[in-house]
């Protein structure tokens, strides 16, 4: 069995061949969602840069214990995990002053997000609040927003001058609107002269989840290894999918480089739900079942999910992107292996 690290070690050098991250060289960095896909790719860079030069501190907090098959990325001094609860303010004042900030903490599954809207609201307004205050003079602070900002337009691909237009009542509010609030807190430190930056980030995908997600990939991928893949409707739905390597990458500029307040993070792979489903199917040899009658499981979803990604490619220069059959190969790998690991834990 190969070591489930040593795949994201892999992806994790090959952002680090397109990205300089010299500048943080013995500066303090504070990972908030450090369990999380995009969270763990950043302290896999972290990993991987601190072979090559001294950094400062680096503070990961995570909601839950770091997963145990991923605890090379975390096996060197300058790295501190710490597990709490981002909204709760008692936690929030033990953290430490930091350089560099990157708040992403804050759940990407819909699924999720909708089972306690209270607590996405918290994380992504008071908890955001409150991490300017622990940003130390003249860092820089990167908040992970979402292309659902964009839902209610009908003319994608959106542009970073876009808002959508959806009601408070909408399924996802509490995801929308928090994000919303987010980047406008942002905002207001930037008026204030704070280096503070929003990624809408845009359905990213990749090694580094955990058994059970729920992310249309991750489910598909999941039921395919268990014999079948059994979709909810039609899956006539456009999604536009971006390989994390390519996502963290492009996170990296905006975090260091970036000159503007809000950025689109998002990749070229433009595909259906019923033909994402029908490459994994195709991949592992597994039958692809479509409803006779559609059914709507996951309410408010958009029909189609692109980004304009022209400030990325016109300020940082960013071109290519990894395929969507290269990054399924590499996701599927993970997973397998992934549930292999599991199956051997429950014997």
């Amino acid at each position: 069995m190969k070591n489930l690290s040593e795949i994201i070690i892999k992806d994790a050098e090959k952002i680090l061949e397109k990205v300089d991250l010299s500048e943080l060289e013995g500066k303090s960095i504070l990972i908030t969602g450090a369990s999380g896909l995009v969270g763990t790719y950043f302290l896999a860079c972290l990993k991987v840069l601190s072979e090559k030069k001294k950094i400062g501190k680096i503070t990961a907090i995570s909601n839950s214990k770091y997963p145990v098959y991923l605890n090379d990325l975390i096996n060197y001094p300058e790295i501190e995990i710490v597990v709490g609860d981002l909204t709760n303010y008692e936690f929030l004042q033990k953290m430490p002053l930091a350089d560099y900030i990157v708040h992403a903490a804050s759940y990407g599954q819909p699924g999720r997000f909708m089972e306690n809207p209270i607590k996405t609201l918290k994380l992504n307004t008071e908890t955001t609040s409150f991490l300017f205050d622990k940003l130390k003079n003249k860092g820089k602070l990167l908040f992970l927003s979402t292309s659902e900002v964009y839902s209610g337009l009908t003319t994608p691909p959106h542009k970073e001058s876009e808002i959508g237009s959806t009601n408070t009542t909408h399924p996802r509010s509490c995801y929308i609107e928090a994000k919303r609030c987010g980047e406008a807190i942002c905002n207001a430190y930037r008026t204030k002269g704070v280096q503070a930056k929003s990624a809408r980030l845009s359905l990213a995908y990749g090694p580094g989840t955990k058994p059970g997600d729920l992310r249309v990939i991750n489910s598909f991928i999941q039921k395919a290894i268990q014999g079948k893949i059994e979709l909810l409707d039609y899956g006539e739905a456009k999604r536009t999918y971006c390989y994390i390597t390519d996502a963290v990458e492009i996170l990296w500029h905006i975090l260091l480089k970036g000159e503007e307040s809000v950025y689109n993070v998002g990749g070229f792979s433009s595909v259906t739900i019923a033909d994402l489903a029908r490459k994994i199917g195709k991949c592992l040899d597994i039958p692809v079942v479509f409803p006779k009658i559609s059914s709507d499981k996951i309410s408010g979803a958009p029909i189609d999910v692109s980004l304009d990604m022209a400030k990325v490619k016109n300020e940082f220069g960013k071109t290519k992107y990894v395929s969507l059959d290269e990054g399924l190969e590499r996701t599927i790998e993970w997973q397998k292996e992934l549930y292999q690991l599991y199956l051997n834990n429950e014997k």
